[in-house]
Parts: C-alpha cells; structure tokens; sequence
C-alpha cells in the first residue's frame, strides 16, 4: 500500500514540477502514513523526488509542541525531512504550541502567503489523507458542523479521539476540495465498516466526513489494504 502511494506521489511531483517549478503537498499525520514517508526517504523513491521544489503543509495538526510524541510535524521530521534534502523554508508547519484559534489564524497567514495573489490557500497538488474507523478524516469529525468551515481554510476544533490531544488545527473542505490530487490510505479491519459506508452508502456527510472531500476539479484516489476493504462491493 505505501508503495503503491509512494509512486503517486512522484508521478504528481514530476508533472507539477514540469508544469509549475514547484510541488505543494498536504500530508497527515498517525500510524497509516509513517511506513510511506520511509519509503520516500529511501531509495528508489528518495533519488527520485525533486525536494528543493517541494513545499509540504499538513492536513491536520495537534496542537501540542514540535517535540511531542503526537505531534503531526514531529512524526513527519523524524520519519522523513531529517533524511532527505529538504530546504528548512519548505516545511509550513502548524505552529502547535501556540493556543488553538492563534494557530488556526498563523496557518491561514501562511497559505494566503505561499498563494500569492488574491488567493487565500494554495491549490494543492496532493493532499495525503487517512480515515478513521468512525469516517473522520483530518480533523473533521462526524456530527459535528463549525460555520467557519464555510469561509477559512484553515480553523480550531476540539475532538477526543483514542486518547489523542483534544485540540486541534485543521484544514477544511475548501482547501481539500480545490486540491489537484486527493489521496486517501486507509488500513486495517476496524475501518472496514466505515470504507464501505462512506464509499458505498448514501450521501450523509455530516455522519461520514470523508464524503465531504470531492475535488470537481481533481482527482481521489483510494489506496487500502485488504483488511480494510473486505466489506467493499468489488466490480
């Protein structure tokens, strides 16, 4: 599955490259993506990848300090940007130790000024997505609405989830549907029921917040395991 992945991620980085000069990526945090970001520190995948052009923001972030065991960027750091030649001026990080609403209000700082122009968020090349086994994906959470979400790119929420830190910064449907490239990694038998509710039932995006993300102008691709797939309807 992460390999799979990993030469997506090239491909889109070798085409925005040529089209663009420069790649932008939102990636997530948790156990699903750490196998993938150390293949890409590696080779065939490491020697492939133009890092000087890439510039990596993140889907989600908790709002605890660099250094702690949960931190999104801090898991990335350690598994990939310490071990490739990455441009410290690259990494547009969630300043999670600062309080929840000032680290929402920084990130939207940050995406309006990597965008450029009149444009409040970059539109991104690949945005790497997990799921969790009740259909959240980043940190959006089922039954649970926040106007903002309608108007900023970028917001505060609160959400316990497996004993994690509550609070959070995250990036909303504005920005993951306007992204080129969606890609979802989804593993194990505890998200069986979810995969299958979200891409085989009625739409209810609210109960199912993975539903929200539907680029019109991009594509979603889903990678997973077998363990999570066994309740899909293959055709």
């Amino acid at each position: 599955m992460s390999r799979a992945a990993a030469q997506v991620i090239v491909e889109i980085a070798i085409n925005a490259l040529q089209r663009r000069g420069r790649i932008a990526l939102a990636i997530s945090g948790g156990s699903t993506p750490q196998a993938l970001f150390n293949l890409l520190a590696q080779s065939p995948f490491r020697d492939q990848l133009p890092w000087k052009q890439m510039h990596f923001f993140w889907a989600d972030e908790r709002c605890v300090p660099p250094d702690h065991p949960e931190s999104n960027y801090g898991q990335a750091q350690r598994a990939l940007f310490d071990r490739v030649p990455l441009p410290l001026e690259n990494i547009h990080r969630v300043q999670g130790e600062l309080e929840p609403a000032r680290a929402a209000q920084e990130y939207v700082r940050q995406l309006r000024e990597f965008a450029g122009g009149d444009h409040a968020w970059p539109r991104f090349d690949c945005v790497l997505l997990g799921m969790g086994a009740d259909g959240h994906t980043a940190s959006l959470f089922p039954n649970v609405t926040n106007p903002a979400e309608q108007t900023s790119p970028a917001i505060a929420v609160t959400a316990s989830y497996q004993g994690r830190p509550a609070q959070r910064v995250t990036l909303t449907p504005l920005v993951f549907n306007s992204a080129k490239n969606v890609l979802f990694l989804v593993s194990g038998q505890e998200k069986a029921d979810a995969l299958a509710a979200v891409l085989s039932s009625s739409y209810d995006p609210l109960r199912w917040p993975a539903q929200r993300i539907h680029p019109p102008e991009g594509t979603v691709t889903w990678i997973v395991d077998g363990a999570a797939a066994q309740r899909l309807m293959i055709r």
